[in-house]
Parts: C-alpha cells; structure tokens; sequence
C-alpha cells in the first residue's frame, strides 16, 4: 500500500467508516461479545518526508494512570505503545503503532488493526474495572 487512498479503499471494503476525512477515517471494529473498539487510521509524514500510518485506538481517561507502568507496557510491546492525546480538552491515553507506507500491505494492515483492537479492548477493561490488570 502506497498511499492514504488505498489505505482507505481497503478499510472502507471491510468496515463502516464514522470518519472519512482527507488524512483520517475512523471505524469501530468488532470484536468478541458483542464488544467494539474505535480505530483511527491516519497518515503522517516524517521528517524526511516519508509517510506512515498512525493507527490508533482509545484506551481511556489518563487521569490517574501510572505513568511508569505505561512505560513499561511500551517496553514489553512487540506491537503497540501507550501515549497520551487530548480528548475534549482532557487528557486521554491512545494505543498506538506507526507503520511506513513501504513496509505496510494488506494483511500486515489487518493484522495490525485486529491486534491494536483486541489489545485497546482488554486495557479499557482493565482500566475502567479499576483492577491491577493495568
């Protein structure tokens, strides 16, 4: 995959898109019991000039997360890391993985969107149950 335009023909085959803006487009995408996870595609460009895409989903309200404990998540991820977004002025932690264009073709994208779904899904859970899971 190229470019943002193949990106978003291929997502838009497979799901519903809620966002379909010119650099972003969002989707939930389903997963077991009934559950969905929100996912946000975005392409970015480096500072050399070469894109990637930013895939993203919401993990919950950062307010009261253990900054340590997210750093060693990030440390112990093949795929994924924790950083901190604004959300309605609030900050909010996002699950995030950035992949270049010329590394990125159909079923890695896939498999990448499923593995940040599932994982986005289990650490709300955790959080939001206020367990020690996280």
């Amino acid at each position: 995959m190229q470019s943002f335009e193949q990106i978003r023909s291929h997502v838009s085959n497979l799901h519903t898109l809620r966002t379909n803006d010119p650099y972003l487009i969002s989707f939930d995408l389903t997963l077991a019991d009934t559950r969905h996870q929100g996912i946000y595609l975005a392409e970015m460009e480096g500072e050399d000039e070469l894109k990637f895409l930013r895939v993203s989903t919401p993990v919950g309200p950062a307010t009261g997360v253990d900054a340590m404990r997210c750093m060693r998540f990030n440390w112990e991820q093949r795929t994924g890391f924790l950083a901190i977004s604004d959300l309605d002025g609030s900050p909010y932690l996002q699950l995030i993985e950035n992949r270049p264009y010329s590394l990125l073709h159909r079923d890695e994208l896939d498999r990448v969107i499923n593995e940040l779904g599932q994982l986005g899904d289990r650490l709300e859970q955790a959080i939001s149950s206020g367990g020690d899971s996280f």
